[in-house]
């Protein structure tokens, strides 16, 4: 039986393993990897996970995407609920205290300190907080890829600004996909 990757090991098994396992922690460990341990996106993927045969991981972030694009179109309010339940698994951005290794790593830069760091961590958590009124049960995701706070910071003021929740939940899947993209690259054995 094959044993899930755990965020310690911090690699993918190949994609061709998720095909060949009859072993459902192996495809929940590779998700929670890629994209944040969610509860709700096992629920919405596990059903199809032994009719897939991917050839890359591209192509799993490829089908992840139109599944939670057609959640977000959906006019189903459990369907919407359970995609923000998913979209909200990514840590709060800039967070002291972030439990997945990936999502460290990724914000390290966020959590620098310079002479303005403080003041800059304040605005940030100010800024999640309107986020989070604005939309209601999601969480702002955005692929950082290498970007600094005040770019970040002004992203999130432009999607607030733009109050669209329809196309913010388009705008947070497309990011978890960035980073599920880029994880998988580093994350590949």
């Amino acid at each position: 039986m094959s044993t899930p990757p755990s965020s310690s090991s911090a690699l993918l098994p190949p994609v061709s393993a998720l095909s060949s396992t009859t072993d459902e922690g192996v495809f929940t460990g590779v998700l929670d990897l890629l994209f944040e341990p969610s509860p709700a996106l096992h629920t919405v993927l596990l059903p199809y996970f032994h009719t897939w045969d991917f050839t890359s991981y591209d192509e799993l972030i490829r089908v992840v995407r139109q599944l939670l694009t057609s959640l977000a179109e959906s006019t189903s309010a459990s369907a919407r609920v359970q995609l923000d339940h998913i979209l909200g698994s990514h840590p709060r951005l800039g967070a002291k205290k972030v439990e997945s290794a990936q999502s460290r790593a990724e914000q390290a830069q966020l959590q620098q300190n310079g002479s303005s760091g403080e003041a800059e961590a304040e605005m940030l958590k100010a800024l999640n907080d309107e986020y989070e009124q604005t939309f209601p049960g999601l969480r702002y995701v955005v692929f950082v890829n290498g970007r600094g706070r005040s770019v970040i910071m002004d992203d999130m003021r432009q999607r607030i600004a733009r109050g669209n929740l329809y196309a913010e939940r388009l705008a947070a899947i497309n990011a978890m996909c960035e980073i599920a993209a880029d994880r998988a690259k580093k994350l590949s054995a």
